[in-house]
């Protein structure tokens, strides 16, 4: 079994979501919603609009997404994977359409919305049934979907993946990267000794291989197999 060290872990998880991303949900009907050029993503749970002429930033209601660029957190997992998503999702669309709650607004002067595309996708439902977010930040009154997020969570919680894969990592206080750490360290502590190093062009190094001690391991493999059919080779002789 392929087993993987902390950073590089977060970038195999994202190829495992994208190979098991969920299916499809049904469009939305976004008749009644308001429409808005899209400027950009800003992060997983944030993008900027041209709201009435003026950029403003929207952030997604009841969601949160870890953290890419955080003045304290500072890039936390699964943040550059739910950004990566969100951009992907919203690829191609000149405008998004944003239904309100009550609320139009947080404390930091940012919209606040529920966030669909043109075809009718709810970005939050997205985020949330592909482990990308957790559901957070729940203020009376924009509650209106609460109990709809609370259920797509349930079964990707279920499912383990995403932010669910790693335990502990996603809790109702926040994202905790040292869970994320600690998995990684139990993982490279068993019997699978074969380094695989990514920055080396893919190279994998047996216990007996020159250089064994001093490769910085960033995949583990249990058998040389393994690490063929990930694409690593041995290392020149």
């Amino acid at each position: 079994m392929l087993k993987r060290v902390f950073p590089i872990i977060l970038l195999l998880i994202l190829g495992a979501c994208s190979l098991e991303k969920a299916e499809s949900n049904p469009n939305h009907d976004i008749s009644s919603f308001e429409e808005f050029p899209l400027v950009n993503v800003i992060d997983g749970d944030t993008i900027k609009i041209k709201y009435h002429g003026a950029d403003e930033s929207v952030r997604f209601l009841l969601v949160d997404t870890p953290e890419t660029n955080h003045p304290t957190h500072g890039e936390q997992p699964f943040g550059q994977e739910a950004k990566a998503f969100t951009n992907e999702l919203l690829a191609g669309h000149e405008t998004v359409y944003l239904e309100f709650d009550v609320s139009y607004r947080d404390k930091y002067n940012r919209l606040l919305a529920y966030v669909y595309t043109a075809d009718g996708k709810n970005v939050q439902e997205e985020l949330l049934q592909n482990g990308l977010a957790r559901v957070a930040y729940i203020y009376e009154p924009n509650t209106k979907h609460v109990d709809w997020f609370d259920t797509i969570q349930t079964a990707a919680h279920k499912k383990a993946v995403g932010i669910w894969s790693v335990e502990n990592y996603a809790r109702g206080d926040g994202f905790h990267p040292e869970a994320v750490e600690q998995s990684s360290n139990a993982n490279a502590s068993n019997d699978c000794l074969i380094k695989g190093n990514i920055g080396s062009n893919k190279i994998y190094h047996t216990p007996d291989s020159p250089g064994y001690e001093q490769t910085k391991a960033e995949v583990m493999f249990c058998t040389e197999k393994e690490a063929v059919e990930a694409g690593f080779r041995p290392p020149k002789q």
